[in-house]
């Protein structure tokens, strides 16, 4: 089984819409309904939880209803900070997921995902323990000295890293024991590759590219909006 975690516990500040950013309506549909419904059509994702910020729960239980996602098996709160909220959605799969299960997270501000990713993100998992999706750093790289650089980096010796993130299940449930056992959260930035750096958890990548952003900025929410119609063009064009 394969078992989807979506975050959408972030309030999305950077968006500036005053409500959570998956929840901003684009063509009349909030982002995190397309989200859904890539992971809906992906026939390697067998069931979703929505990890919720607190006091949505109603309005995202009807944006799954009205949208016909029917994998959705459970809504739980989001935690403090990102990594808290996973460990949420984790605890919510106790006593329903099996040990060799996969368990991905993926953003629900993250709709641009393709099927394509979505299923090696899974087989990379399987495979390897983990995966997470990434794609070769195709920008120029300058060091940081304030207001200009003094050295570029070496592009070839990045990956740029993205969701979906998958893990085994009991893995992951050791990956966060470890985590609370070394006090990592007090020391360590609270991302999942950050605390897997910290653990010397090696990171296997899985198939991504440059379209699959997650919604941060109110440019980003221009572009998904005319990914979105020349979806819809492109769906027009092969029913003629």
């Amino acid at each position: 089984m394969t078992y989807c975690i979506l975050m959408a516990g972030g309030v999305g500040n950077r968006v500036g819409a005053g409500i959570p950013k998956q929840f901003v309506e684009v063509l009349g549909k909030p982002v995190i309904a397309y989200t859904m419904q890539r992971l809906q059509h992906c026939r390697d994702i067998d069931a979703i939880e929505l990890v919720c910020v607190d006091g949505f729960q109603t309005e995202l239980k009807k944006i799954a209803d009205s949208n016909r996602i029917s994998k959705v098996i459970k809504i739980v709160t989001g935690g403090k900070d990102y990594e808290h909220s996973i460990i949420n959605g984790v605890e919510g799969l106790k006593g329903i997921a099996n040990d060799d299960d996969v368990i991905m997270m993926h953003w629900a501000a993250s709709p641009f995902v393709s099927d394509e990713i979505l299923k090696d993100n899974i087989r990379v998992c399987k495979e390897r323990g983990n995966a997470m999706s990434s794609c070769s750093a195709f920008l120029l790289y300058g060091t940081n000295k304030g207001d200009h650089a003094d050295g570029i980096l070496d592009r070839d010796t990045f990956k740029c890293l993205s969701a979906p993130q998958s893990f085994l299940y009991r893995d992951i449930v050791e990956f966060y024991r470890q985590v609370e056992e070394k006090h990592l959260f007090d020391t360590v930035e609270a991302h999942t590759t950050s605390l897997m750096a910290a653990l010397n958890w090696p990171i296997y990548f899985s198939k991504g590219d440059q379209t699959n952003i997650k919604i941060t900025t109110p440019e980003d929410l221009k572009l998904f909006e005319g990914y979105v119609l020349y979806e819809q063009a492109h769906a027009n064009e092969k029913n003629e």
